[in-house]
C-alpha cells in the first residue's frame, strides 16, 4: 500500500494546477503493472497521461520506490468501466446508465443528478398492456454494486 500512496501523492503534485483532472484509482498489481486512472470533468487528453506517467516514473525511478520490475500505464478508465467516483456520475449526467443493485435487481435510464448519497434516474416502466411511461428513481450510493455508462450508436 505504501507504494500506491506515494503515487497518489506524485499524481496529485502534478494535476495540481489542473483543477478538473481526478485520479480514479491506482493500484499496484501482482503482475507488476502499476495502474493509474486518471479522468477529467471534461475528460482528459493523452498528453496529460504521458505528463502524469512522466512524473510518476521519474520520481519513482529517483526514490527507489519499487524494488522489483515493474510496468507503468496512466490511462483514463474505459468506456465500459464502471463508475467509481461522484465526480464520475456528474460528469455523466444526461447519459443513459445501467444500474445493478447489490440485491441483483438492474435498471437502466437516464441518470438525472446525483447527490453525497444517491443518484436519479429516468427508467422507461412499462406494465403488461400498458404504455411505457418515465418514472423517476433515485437510488442510494450504498445499495449500488455497479454503473456503467450505456453506449448508443444511433
Amino acid at each position: 500500500m505504501q507504494v500506491e500512496n506515494r503515487v497518489i501523492e506524485l499524481v496529485e503534485e502534478k494535476i495540481a494546477d489542473r483543477p478538473d483532472l481526478f485520479i480514479v484509482s491506482v493500484r499496484f498489481l501482482n503482475n507488476g503493472v502499476l495502474e493509474i486512472l486518471l479522468d477529467g470533468d471534461n475528460g482528459i487528453a493523452i498528453e496529460d497521461c504521458v505528463q502524469v506517467s512522466r512524473h510518476v516514473g521519474y520520481h519513482l525511478e529517483e526514490e527507489n520506490v519499487i524494488d522489483r520490475a515493474y510496468r507503468l500505464e496512466v490511462s483514463s478508465p474505459g468506456i465500459d468501466s464502471p463508475l467509481l467516483l461522484n465526480r464520475q456520475y456528474e460528469k455523466n449526467v444526461g447519459r443513459d446508465v445501467k444500474v445493478k443493485l447489490l440485491d441483483g435487481t438492474k435498471k437502466e435510464g437516464q441518470l438525472l443528478s446525483v447527490t453525497d448519497s444517491a443518484i436519479s434516474i429516468e427508467e422507461k416502466v412499462k406494465e403488461k398492456g400498458k404504455k411505457a411511461v418515465l418514472v423517476q428513481t433515485e437510488i442510494p450510493l450504498d445499495q449500488i454494486k455497479e454503473t456503467k455508462v450505456l453506449i448508443s450508436f444511433k
